[in-house]
């Protein structure tokens, strides 16, 4: 269990080194990282500089307080000024770490549902190039498209079907931050590993519902692949990298802990029994 996990963590790693080994992969990079440029500029500019700006702006709120604070507190106290002002650096890096993994998160889904036939393409082209062959179910254009959306909207649903009760343990007594901290973490990072695994998947026309199954059989490696792509997506101007690399990851992640499972599975179902109609003809 523990070399799964410490495996499932490696695959963006390989998936550079297959880049690196196969230059004929980078084209299929170019389109989704000038795609991912045009979102981070809207987020960035939208979502983060306010958000460092709103960070700021309590911190210097935060500080007045604690300067009062401080003021009021005897002379053989000062001591807790250094206590007190590496705290409050303390928080402006955990609320700038908080602010990167949200934005971070949001690029991911932009980015996968606006280029997600460019995705598409270089998750193919990773498989054939681990496997020597990809495995396509063709559908009509329109049927593709609808397919694409009622995943973004399942997706949501189940966020909301997770995250609403995780709200609701706040109201309970008891309950620690870090069980529900986790909690946001898991949910977080399992939506990644749906993006990232979906290439194959949904080449294979595979239901929600057994892609998420995929998910859950594949811990503990799924959970340190997702987590370990989570981070790498939330650095910012890297994860304009990142993204494509984490798709080409995932494939490779299918190639080799999933799709073994699934042949190995089906090899082993039983036939169908076979039904012989009776005979037409009368006996004797």
């Amino acid at each position: 269990m523990l070399a799964g996990f410490l495996t499932g963590a490696t695959y963006p790693f390989r998936a550079v080194n297959a880049l690196r080994r196969s230059p004929r992969l980078l084209q299929y990079l170019l389109v989704p990282i000038a795609i991912n440029i045009v979102i981070a500029i809207a987020l960035y500019f939208g979502l983060l500089l306010p958000g460092w700006q709103a960070i700021a702006g309590l911190m210097l709120s935060l500080d007045r307080w604690l300067d009062g604070l401080i003021a009021d507190l005897p002379q053989w106290l000062s001591v807790l000024d250094y206590a007190i002002t590496a705290l409050g650096w303390l928080l402006r890096v955990v609320l700038v770490v908080i602010l990167s993994l949200a934005v971070g998160f949001i690029f991911l889904q932009f980015g996968t549902l606006l280029g997600s036939p460019w995705y598409g393409q270089l998750s193919e082209q990773v498989e054939r190039y681990r496997l020597g062959t990809a495995e396509v179910v063709e559908v009509g254009l329109l049927q593709d498209l609808g397919r694409a959306v009622l995943f973004e909207l399942k997706k949501l649903l189940l966020w909301g079907a997770i995250a609403l009760p995780l709200l609701f343990l706040n109201l309970i007594p008891g309950v620690g931050a870090l069980v529900i901290s986790g909690g946001w973490i898991a949910l977080t990072a399992l939506i990644a590993c749906l993006d990232f695994l979906d290439g194959p998947a949904e080449r294979r026309r595979f239901p929600f519902r057994r892609k998420l199954k995929i998910v859950l059989r594949s811990l503990p490696a799924s959970a340190s692949f997702s987590v370990t792509c989570w981070l790498l997506i939330s650095i910012p101007l890297l994860n304009l990298v990142t993204i494509p690399i984490c798709v080409a990851a995932g494939t490779l992640f299918w190639c080799d802990r999933v799709l073994p499972v699934i042949t190995q599975a089906a090899s082993t179902s039983p036939e169908p029994p076979v039904t012989i109609p009776p005979s037409s003809t009368p006996s004797g």
